[in-house]
């Protein structure tokens, strides 16, 4: 039997919708009827669902039949027929109540509304009429009738799936009838593949995973949207517009920090090899469970809700093992899964016919053609702050596991902004505009609790500090604007901000825009406080100074207390104790190095006594054990400036430095800010840093500045 099923809104768009069909020959005419008038039935009931769930749309449909005759049934594409109507109209013919349609008489069975068993009464017809079918066949009974039993199985099958929706719809909210939201995403990619908004690329080869092309009315779209992105961005906050190449040198991404950290945990099939990305698996996992195991308790369903929330902020360790602790496998293989590991996803390419100046990759973002112009830019501004630079193009990252249709590429079109900002005043005067927009805002502190997003307004989230300056505020609110006018649903629109950890190595601060789809929540625009970090990273890369200067009304004079040490001098004095000697004047703070200079002036001696600082380090090393902090105390001879330099190549977050018995200095490696912190704090301060429970901003914010008195300190 050829079927032909078409769904058709108002408007005359079809959406195919595939079948699954079993075969079935008939032994006479009068089991052909039955047959057919069952099918016709099946067939029917899909209809009344499809139209009741995709809100009253007509479907029409076209039955050809032939000598062979199949038992239509479910595609997985869709929900399974409900066991009973919603309404007393549902037991109406679909054909009565659709405008022009026709439909075939026959007599003989038809489906009608009954109520629905429970699930156990269901399972226990599937398990006798299972029993049923093996006594058949061990008996050796007609093919027919095995067929016929079989074909009731399945059926019984049908109506036990049926009811496990309708209890998973109770359970998750969704009204009776209500396409889930699979059924409905592959509806949807179903009618853009169809007409052309997009579809794989190289198709006629099978396709290329990540990789798609844009039909004509996708192109449309796409110019719309990128249209009026430069309207509500650059035209109306007169930014600067460049367009750099995709291809970039190795020396520009390793400053970045690109070559070293852009990377996503893997695991791979340890019998096929087949990789996966780690975090995904654990997510899906996850998912699957809360939305389909009806037996799952309140306090499991919340330990994976914590899980979903936290997991940007897991560890490789961390991932690793909860993957091994629910048992999680190649979804394709079932095999084992080797630990995470990291993958960098840059493509790799080389310039010149010679193919030997290896070391280029395919940018994986459009932002450092824009910090590596930022001279000339400033330039063309008239050398005033604050200034904002846009780009549109094409970036390229080489995913783990492509997926998610469009969400998910290796190839895809970026548009980005990065505005300068003096870093002494973030504020904004077009702030007040946006100051008065609510909307739903997920700040860390409700991730970490398991809370939930809420609304708030901007402008409070900027005064309580929750967002951390007024121009990453504005930059929120017009984000929104420009979602909430493309047609976003404001419900399902929301401003999540990256925990600690999983912060990118640049920000300072970071939010997403996150609109919730068929996937879940899924981040649309990242905004963050870069600081100066990929400014001070190219500068110190390519030796051109990045820096802005702002003009006084009047000169200020500074005065700075340097610690210059003759160690020629001091080495001849003091001789195989020099290093101390200079190691202990570089750590002197202000008052204690200038108190030295006046003895030594008055004088002519200075009694200098060596300090006891190995009981303060093993203190704060046990500290930091007990923590779970590892960490590892550097006693070698070289200057402060060298460790440092050093912990920052092995890409150490935080160094301590032990020049006090009361407090001690705690160094970050992006930024090199310090901070003074006391000896019984600064181990708690580290963790709470590390776990996420507080930025670094936090820290600097909360506790006194250090300034290097030597200059070989960085």
């Amino acid at each position: 039997m050829a079927t032909e099923v078409d769904a058709v809104d108002g408007a005359g768009s079809y959406v195919a919708v595939e079948l699954v069909v079993w075969e079935y020959k008939p032994q006479d005419a009068a089991e052909e009827d039955r047959w057919a008038s069952a099918v016709e039935a099946e067939l029917w009931s899909w209809w009344w669902l499809s139209s009741l769930a995709l809100k009253e749309r007509r479907l029409k449909a076209r039955l050809i039949h032939s000598p062979r005759l199949s038992l239509l049934h479910p595609s997985p594409l869709l929900p399974p027929p409900p066991t009973s109507s919603p309404s007393a109209s549902a037991s109406a013919s679909p054909a009565d109540r659709l405008p022009g349609s026709r439909r075939r008489r026959r007599d003989g069975p038809r489906r009608r509304g009954r109520a629905p068993q429970g699930l156990a009464d269901k399972q226990a017809a599937v398990d006798a009429q299972g029993n049923a079918v093996r006594a058949l066949k061990a008996g050796k009974a007609p093919k027919p009738e095995i067929d016929a039993a079989i074909a009731a199985l399945n059926a019984l099958k049908i109506d036990k799936a049926g009811v496990e929706k309708q209890l998973q719809a109770a359970v998750s909210g969704a009204g009776d009838g209500a396409l889930t939201r699979e059924a409905f995403r592959h509806a949807v990619v179903n009618t853009l593949e169809r007409r052309l908004f997009y579809i794989p690329s190289f198709k006629i080869y099978r396709g290329v995973a990540g990789l798609y092309d844009y039909g004509p009315p996708g192109c449309a779209v796409k110019s719309n949207v990128l249209a009026y992105w430069r309207q509500h961005f650059v035209h109306e906050e007169s930014m600067l517009e460049v367009d750099c190449p995709c291809v970039t040198p190795e020396i520009v991404l390793k400053a970045s920090g690109h070559v070293d950290k852009f990377t996503d945990l893997m695991v791979k099939d340890e019998k096929t090899g087949t990789c996966y990305r780690a975090d995904h698996l654990l997510k899906d996992f996850c998912n699957e469970i809360l939305q389909k195991d009806l037996s799952i308790g309140a306090e499991k369903a919340a330990e994976l809700k914590l899980v979903l929330a936290t997991l940007d902020d897991l560890s490789a360790d961390e991932l690793g093992a909860k993957i091994k602790e629910y048992g999680i496998a190649a979804p394709d293989t079932k095999n084992p899964l080797s630990d995470p590991y990291p993958f960098n996803l840059m493509f790799q390419t080389s310039i010149g016919p010679s193919g030997l100046l290896l070391g280029k990759y395919m940018r994986p973002e459009t932002a450092q053609g824009i910090f590596v112009n930022f001279k000339d830019l400033y330039y063309y501004n008239g050398n005033k702050l604050p200034f904002a630079a846009a780009q549109i193009g094409q970036a390229f990252r080489n995913e783990i596991s492509p997926r998610q249709g469009l969400l998910r590429v290796r190839e895809f079109t970026l548009a980005e902004i990065e505005h300068f900002v003096d870093p002494e005043d973030k504020s904004h005067p077009k702030f007040s505009q946006v100051a008065d927009l609510e909307f739903l805002m997920f700040p860390r502190e409700q991730q970490m609790s398991g809370q939930s997003a809420i609304k708030t307004q901007l402008g409070e989230a900027v005064s309580k500090g929750t967002v951390n300056n007024a121009t990453l505020g504005y930059f929120i609110g017009r984000v929104y604007l420009f979602l909430t006018s493309l047609g976003i649903d404001k419900d399902r629109l929301r401003f999540r901000q990256h925990l600690a950890n999983e912060m990118a190595h640049y920000a300072a601060d970071c939010w997403d825009a996150e609109i919730e789809c068929s996937y879940g929540w899924i981040e649309c625009v990242g905004i963050a406080d870069r600081s100066a970090y990929d400014l001070r990273a190219h500068t110190e890369k390519s030796g051109v100074a990045l820096v802005a200067h702002e003009k006084f009304s009047e000169p200020r004079e500074v005065e700075k207390l340097v610690i210059s040490s003759n160690k020629k001098e001091l080495g001849l004095a003091f001789k195989g104790n020099q290093k101390m000697v200079v190691e202990s004047l570089e750590a002197m703070g202000e008052e204690e190095a200038l108190q030295l200079k006046a003895a030594l002036e008055s004088k002519g001696e200075a009694e200098f006594v060596k300090p006891e600082y190995e009981s303060v380090a093993q203190l704060i090393s046990r500290s930091l054990t007990v923590a779970g902090v590892s960490h590892k105390i550097d006693i070698t001879g070289n200057t402060i400036g060298k460790r440092y330099a050093r912990t920052d190549e092995l890409g150490v977050p935080f160094a301590i430095t032990v020049d006090s018995q009361v407090d001690v200095t705690i160094r970050e490696r992006d930024s090199k800010d310090q901070v003074r912190v006391s000896v019984g704090e600064v181990a708690s301060v580290v963790k709470e840093v590390i776990d996420g429970h507080q930025t670094w901003s936090d820290v600097w914010s909360s506790f006194p500045h250090h300034t290097s008195t030597s200059a070989e300190d960085e």
